[in-house]
């Protein structure tokens, strides 16, 4: 997992929008960088929906918000407009950002391995250096976790 201090990787991805968001165009502001294993799953509706419910506080706080999976364009724009969700969805296709950040990992399921997202946040400095990580995190109460995780490092 990438380190605590460490600027943000180099990445130039699409939204859910087809726009192209980078490392560059997240500084100037605080970020929270969530990666995701997929789209529409139970979890990752519970973690988003969790996130999307305090969009009105995170915008308060002059905090931007971005999720990212493996998904393509096309599968976040649905997931986005199923659920309502109020912030852009990153296409990590290729799983680049995922890697460079370190949680794309070897992971089990039914005694089979496979390559995965493992849920994982991130919050970047408005200078672009990552601040906090958090692996493995709760999905059903992560956005109120999120809140407060900020208001000490921003405070």
């Amino acid at each position: 997992m990438i380190a605590v201090g460490k600027p943000v990787p180099t990445f130039s991805l699409s939204d859910d929008h087809n726009e192209i968001i980078s490392n560059e165009s997240l500084k100037g502001a605080w970020t929270i960088l969530y990666f995701y294993p997929k789209d529409d799953t139970t979890g990752c509706t519970a973690e988003a929906c969790s996130i999307r419910d305090f969009g009105a506080d995170f915008g308060k706080r002059g905090v931007n918000v971005y999720g990212v999976s493996k998904d393509s364009v096309v599968s976040h724009t649905k997931f986005k407009k199923k659920y309502d969700l109020n912030f852009p969805l990153l296409a990590d296709t290729e799983h680049a950002l995922a890697e460079s950040f370190g949680v794309w990992q070897e992971k089990m399921l039914y005694g089979k391995k496979y390559m995965g997202m493992e849920r994982s946040t991130f919050v970047l400095s408005p200078q672009g250096k990552v601040v906090a990580a958090f692996p493995k995190v709760n999905p059903v109460d992560h956005g109120m976790f999120l809140l407060k995780e900020l208001d000490e490092l921003m405070a």
